[in-house]
């Protein structure tokens, strides 16, 4: 796929941690037979030991540099979101309606109903659910519009970033 970026490096962290997570289960299976070792634990460890540190500080090492070199176009994404006709939003609108007391699997319905029309028709999700009554009779326009708010989906960028790049 030519037209993404770095596409090789991050597939290539990304098969590498199946690897790593078949280390984590390997390693589990010693715990059973910790108090009566033998040498069905030792040739595990000697595999996995140095392969996992291995391949995880070139992970890191991987990962460093696409993080370090990713650029980001935030026209381009707020373009890609207006794409989705506000589909995004879909899941505040259908906790919104749980909160109001509908069962979840009526409010899903509902939202699913508008949100698949949206798509199909490339039409705007917040303005198939201001036009429906029976939508209405849950939410006020009010309350709809203050679903479109795309920083809940930003809340916890800070302390991810931390987290991150700490």
């Amino acid at each position: 796929m030519p037209h993404k970026r770095n596409p090789i490096l991050s597939e290539n962290v990304s098969g590498l941690a199946r690897l790593m997570r078949s280390y984590a289960h390997a390693a589990m299976e010693n715990i059973p037979l910790w108090h009566e070792r033998d040498i069905s634990h030792s040739s595990v460890e000697r595999v996995i030991a140095p392969d996992a540190t291995i391949a995880l500080d070139f992970m890191l090492r991987r990962m460093n540099y696409v993080l370090g070199n990713l650029c980001v176009y935030p026209e381009n994404m707020q373009r890609n979101l207006a794409k989705s006709g506000g589909a995004v939003f879909s899941e505040k609108v259908l906790l919104a309606l749980v909160d109001k007391g509908l069962a979840r699997d009526v409010a899903y319905r509902m939202v699913q109903a508008h949100a698949l029309k949206a798509g199909k028709e490339g039409g705007d999700l917040k303005r198939e659910l201001l036009a429906d009554a029976e939508m209405r009779r849950y939410l006020s326009a009010q309350e709809i519009d203050n679903l479109w708010d795309i920083k809940h989906h930003l809340a916890n960028i800070d302390v991810i970033f931390r987290r991150v790049f700490r």
